[in-house]
C-alpha cells in the first residue's frame, strides 16, 4: 500500500476556482479519471488522477481558490514490487556457466517498403492544388516539393518527408484537398545491419543451432520542451486545449487550436510521449517560439534483429510477453451538450453565448469529452439563421427560395473560397455595425498635375506613381490628426482601443474575389515607398500569393473604384475597424472661384464609419481635413 498526493498542475493562471468535484472519499478511481474541474478567468480544466487507487481524503471543496502545487486529495494505491536480479534467474545462470563465442557479422541487407503520405496541416480547411512538381518514377529527396496548394489566404509548397521513389500520386491540379487526404506513395529503401551477438556454446551432443529473435531495445525516456511553430501570423489566440497533464499522446495528436483573425489551425504533437506540463491556456495569445508543452518522450525502439544462437536448456529460455493488439480510437459524435446534464464549455465560449443569447444546452458539442467549441456555437447560430429561426434575438428572416429555371436557362457555379469568406464577413459587419456615410469632393487638380510631373522620375525609379499613393499618404495624416478613426471598440463594449501605429488596408479586385493587403506604418513612408509597396502587394493579391500576415492589422481601409467608374458608393465598415474611405472616378466639374466658373478635377469621396465609436462631428472633421490636404502638393512630403 502506498499513498500518493494529487496536486494542482500548471493551470496557466495564478489561481483558479474549484467549480466541480467529480469523486468522493472512499471511491475507487482509475488512472486519468478526472478528480476536479478548475476554472480561471481564461480557461477551465479537469485535473486527472495520476494513477489508479482509492480516494482516502479530499482537501478541497467547491468554491476554493487553488494555485499550482496545492494539495487536492490523497490517493491510496497498491503497487506490486517484483524486481528480481537478472543474475539470480535460471536463464542468467545458464548463460554465465556457458562459454561464449562471437558470431560473425552478417553482410548488410537492404529492405524496401511503400509508404503512403498524407496532406499535412495546411492552415485552412481546404486548399486547391495549383501545381504538381513530381511524377511517378521520380527519385526525390526529403524536403523536395511535391506540389503547391493554394487556399483563400496563402499558397504553400508541400515537401516530401523522406527520400524515395515516387510510386503513385493521389492529387492533381485543381483538386481540393484537406489535412489527412492521401497525397503520395513513396518506395523507401533502408539498409539493415545485423548486430554481432554472443551465444552460449553447447556440447557436441547438444541439439543443432536455431534462430532466436532479439526483442527491440528502447532507450530511456527524456524530458523535452516543445515550442509554438510558425502560425502564419504574428499572434493567435488559443481557443481550445485538447489534452491534459498526464495524457499519453502520439505524434500528430492535437495539442491545442489557435485562431488568428484570418484562420484557425490545430497545433500537433511532434513525438509520442506523456504530457508533463502545459504552458498555454484558452484565451492566451501565443506567438512562434513561445513555450507550448513539456513531455516525457519515449524514443523509438531499435528494430529487432535475427541472429544465430546455440540452443540452451529448456528451462532457461524466457518467454516474451504476447503483443498487445492496437486499440482503435473512439469515434467522436456530435451530440447536444446538455443531453447528459452538465454543459462543458470554456469561459470564452460561455461569454460569446451570453452575447448571442444562445442556450448552450441546445448546442451540439464536438470537442474533447463533449466540450463545446467556438465553431460549435458559430454553426448553431448559422443554422438557426438559415432556417429562419433565432439565436436569441429577433434573428434574420431567411431569404425566399426561388426556382430560377422556371423563367429560363440558368447556370449554377460554386462561389470561390474568397467569395464565401467575403460574403460572411460583409454580413457580419453589416449586421453588427450601425453605419453612417458622409460624402464630399476633393479638388485634386493641383496634386494631379504634380503627379504627371513625376512620371519621368517614376520611370527612372521603376515605380508607377498612382493616385492611390497620394490618397494613402494624406489618409495617414488624417488618421493622425483624428485618432477616433484609428481606434476600435473593445470586446467588453465599454472602452475604445487607440492604436499608436498606422496600418492602412487597400481593397484589391482579384479574379478570385476581394482581397485587402495592408500597408504597414503608412504615416512613416514617403509617396515613393507607398507607390512601390502598393503595386507589389496588389500584384501579389491578383496572383494569389499574399501571405496571411500581409492581410492583417489594418487600422483603416481605402476602397478605390476610380479606375472603373461611378460617381459614388457606400462602402461597408470592415469591423473591428471603425472607418473606410470609398473613392470614385475623378471628373472635371465647373467650380465657382468667386468671379467665374473654372474647370477643376474633383474626386468623389465617401467616408463610412461605425457610429458607436465615431460621432458625426468626428467624421465631418476627418473628411474636411482630408479634402483640404489635396489643396497643396506640399502636404505630400
Amino acid at each position: 500500500m502506498s499513498t500518493t498526493q494529487i496536486r494542482v498542475p500548471d493551470i496557466g493562471a495564478d489561481a483558479a476556482e474549484v467549480i466541480e468535484i467529480l469523486v468522493a472519499e472512499g471511491e475507487q478511481i482509475s488512472e486519468e479519471q478526472s478528480v476536479i474541474v478548475l476554472e480561471s478567468d481564461k480557461a477551465s480544466m479537469e485535473v486527472p488522477a495520476p494513477m489508479a487507487g482509492a480516494v482516502a481524503k479530499l482537501h478541497v471543496q467547491v468554491g476554493d481558490e487553488l494555485s499550482e502545487g496545492d494539495l487536492i486529495a490523497d490517493l491510496v494505491s497498491e503497487t506490486a514490487v517484483a524486481e528480481e536480479s537478472v543474475a539470480d534467474t535460471p536463464t542468467a545462470e545458464a548463460v554465465e556457466d556457458s562459454p561464449v563465442e562471437d558470431v560473425p557479422v552478417q553482410p548488410q541487407l537492404t529492405e524496401s517498403s511503400v509508404v503512403a503520405y498524407q496532406v499535412p496541416d495546411i492552415g485552412s480547411d481546404t486548399a486547391e492544388i495549383i501545381e504538381v512538381l513530381v511524377a511517378v518514377g521520380d527519385q526525390i529527396s526529403e524536403g523536395d516539393s511535391i506540389c503547391v496548394a493554394e487556399s483563400d489566404k496563402a499558397s504553400l509548397e508541400i515537401p516530401a518527408e523522406a527520400d524515395g521513389l515516387v510510386k503513385s500520386i493521389a492529387v492533381a491540379v485543381d483538386q481540393e484537398v484537406s489535412q489527412g487526404d492521401a497525397l503520395i506513395e513513396l518506395e523507401i529503401t533502408s539498409a539493415t545491419q545485423p548486430v554481432q551477438q554472443s551465444a552460449p556454446v553447447t556440447s557436441q551432443e547438444g541439439p543443432a543451432a536455431e534462430a532466436v529473435s532479439v526483442e527491440p531495445v528502447a532507450s530511456e525516456p527524456t524530458e523535452e520542451s516543445f515550442l509554438v511553430p510558425d502560425l502564419g501570423s504574428e499572434t493567435a489566440e488559443v481557443i481550445e486545449v485538447n489534452l491534459a497533464v498526464g495524457d499519453e499522446v502520439s505524434e500528430g495528436d492535437t495539442i491545442c487550436v489557435a485562431e488568428s483573425d484570418k484562420a484557425s489551425l490545430e497545433v500537433p504533437v511532434e513525438s509520442d510521449g506523456k504530457v508533463l506540463a502545459i504552458h498555454v491556456a484558452i484565451g492566451a495569445n501565443i506567438s512562434q517560439g513561445d513555450k507550448l508543452i513539456d513531455m516525457l518522450v519515449q524514443p523509438k525502439a531499435v528494430a529487432p534483429t535475427s541472429v544465430a544462437s546455440a540452443s540452451v536448456k529448456e528451462d532457461s529460455v524466457s518467454s516474451s510477453p504476447a503483443p498487445t493488439a492496437p486499440v482503435a480510437p473512439a469515434q467522436t459524435t456530435a451530440a447536444p451538450a446538455g443531453a447528459g446534464g452538465a454543459v462543458y464549455a470554456g469561459p470564452a465560449v460561455r461569454k460569446l453565448a451570453r452575447e448571442l443569447g444562445v442556450d448552450l444546452t441546445k448546442v451540439s458539442a464536438t470537442g474533447t469529452r463533449g466540450r463545446i467549441l467556438k465553431d460549435d456555437l458559430h454553426n448553431y447560430v448559422k443554422k438557426a439563421l438559415q432556417s429562419g429561426g433565432t439565436a436569441g434575438g429577433e434573428g434574420v428572416p431567411a431569404a425566399p427560395k426561388v426556382d430560377w429555371s422556371k423563367f429560363g436557362d440558368v447556370r449554377v457555379e460554386p462561389m470561390s473560397k474568397i467569395q464565401r469568406v467575403t460574403a460572411d464577413n460583409m454580413s457580419r459587419c453589416w449586421l453588427n455595425v450601425p453605419h453612417v456615410t458622409q460624402f464630399d469632393d476633393a479638388d485634386v487638380t493641383d496634386v494631379e498635375e504634380y503627379r504627371q510631373q513625376l512620371k519621368a522620375e517614376a520611370e527612372e525609379r521603376g515605380v508607377k506613381m498612382t493616385p492611390v499613393a497620394f490618397l494613402m499618404k494624406l489618409a495617414a495624416k488624417a488618421l493622425t490628426e483624428n485618432p477616433k478613426f484609428n481606434s476600435s471598440i473593445h470586446e467588453d463594449g465599454n472602452t475604445l482601443v487607440f492604436r499608436d501605429y498606422c496600418h492602412i488596408g487597400l481593397a484589391v479586385d482579384t479574379p478570385k474575389g476581394l482581397m485587402v493587403p495592408v500597408i504597414r506604418d503608412a504615416d512613416q513612408k514617403d509617396i515613393w515607398q507607398l507607390a512601390e509597396e502598393i503595386i507589389d502587394l496588389a500584384t501579389k493579391a491578383k496572383e494569389g500569393k499574399l501571405k496571411p500576415n500581409e492581410m492583417q492589422g489594418a487600422c483603416f481601409t481605402i476602397s478605390s473604384l476610380g479606375a472603373i467608374g461611378g460617381k459614388g458608393f457606400t462602402p461597408i465598415v470592415p469591423a473591428p475597424q471603425v472607418g473606410i474611405l470609398g473613392v470614385s472616378k475623378t471628373s472635371i466639374q465647373p467650380v465657382w472661384d468667386g468671379s467665374a466658373f473654372v474647370p477643376r478635377k474633383l474626386m468623389p469621396l465617401a467616408l463610412s464609419y461605425d457610429h458607436r465609436a465615431v460621432n458625426g462631428g468626428d467624421a465631418g472633421r476627418f473628411l474636411t481635413y482630408l479634402v483640404e490636404q489635396f489643396n497643396s502638393r506640399d502636404n505630400l512630403s
